[in-house]
């Protein structure tokens, strides 16, 4: 889960290496009474309700880069708005549990603190009431794999979409190359079913836009404004159609010089360019067509389009030398 829960404490008292590792945030040295702690879980390795995932290499990634990291409400990244802050955080296999995919089960679980104040007494009773459970998290990845196809799931290599189904598979992303955290925040409705996680990738943004939504952009809105990651994807993608669209010319040039040919051997009163011209109006499907028409009517007619420079003496032995060619 990219989503996480409050765990339930079984009891309240710091210890002494709890203490050590919360006073390395602290201005001055803070005793056990003065701080409230809880354990959470940040994230997982199943599926959640994005069709998303976080490898179990990932969590390893995120467990060094979460300690440290504050808690804050609905992702609301101002000063005022921080509450808690990681002092611990440690991946755990959970025995005898599965994913939806059938893996072992891996979750994120840190530790942190909240400060007893006559400010933080809502905030504690909420933790210990339940009303305050869920959270979700902020980080960074490089990559936003697709379980079909590997590739990047936003980028134009892949066709295709999350949750949906491929010759009976489901169709997920791994985020994989954690590279920053950014804060995990205490929300109603988070993404993963026992967490809550809000992905950024590549420099903290919510979601890229993928080419669907780039194209729709650009079709729907007078102005659009694309970022570094963006811009890079949608050249890619002008980069792919110019290729493509080479390949697709030398094909049309061929099609038609092959069609030109036959047509012209078997309809010799028309001329070459009046044929050529006619043939540049269609399109590589009538082309495709009409090659294949010329080609099914010579297989029944038994029709010759070409004929060899070394028959040349059997054609000129022929009565009528009007029904052969020579090309």
């Amino acid at each position: 889960m990219k989503t996480g829960t409050i765990l339930k404490s079984v009891g309240t008292t710091v210890t002494e290496e709890e203490l050590r590792l919360i006073n390395k945030y602290t201005r001055r040295e803070l005793s056990s009474d003065e701080v409230y702690t809880f354990s959470v879980v940040l994230c997982d390795n199943d599926i959640d309700r994005d069709f998303e995932r976080f490898t179990v290499e990932s969590l390893f990634e995120l467990e060094e880069l979460f300690v440290g990291k504050t808690g804050i409400f609905d992702h609301d990244a101002k000063a005022s708005n921080q509450t808690a802050r990681i002092y611990s955080c440690k991946v755990e296999a959970v025995e005898s549990k599965k994913t939806s995919t059938g893996d072992d089960y891996f979750r994120l679980v840190a530790k942190a603190y909240i400060p007893r104040s006559e400010k933080n007494e809502d905030i504690i009773l909420s933790l210990d009431s339940g009303i305050i459970k869920e959270v979700s998290v902020g980080c960074a990845v490089k990559s936003n794999l697709c379980s079909i196809c590997s590739n990047d799931i936003h980028s134009p290599s892949c066709t295709h979409r999350k949750g949906e189904k491929y010759a009976g598979t489901l169709c997920y992303s791994e985020l994989v190359g954690v590279f920053d955290a950014y804060e995990f925040s205490f929300v109603a409705i988070p993404a993963q079913k026992n967490a809550g996680v809000t992905k950024s990738y590549l420099g903290g943004k919510e979601e890229y836009k993928n080419m669907d939504k780039i194209l729709k952009a650009l079709l729907e809105a007078e102005s659009l404004t694309l970022d570094e990651i963006e811009c890079k994807k949608l050249r890619f993608y002008i980069t792919e159609l110019e290729e493509k669209a080479k390949d697709g010319e030398l094909y049309r040039k061929e099609l038609i010089k092959s069609v030109l040919k036959t047509m012209s051997i078997a309809q010799p009163d028309l001329g070459v360019d009046t044929l050529k011209g006619i043939l540049e109006k269609l399109s590589n499907a009538e082309l495709s067509a009409l090659k294949e028409s010329y080609k099914r009517a010579d297989t029944k007619t038994g029709f010759v389009q070409l004929k060899s420079e070394n028959n040349a003496k059997t054609v000129e032995k022929t009565t009528d030398k009007n029904n052969q060619f020579t090309i």
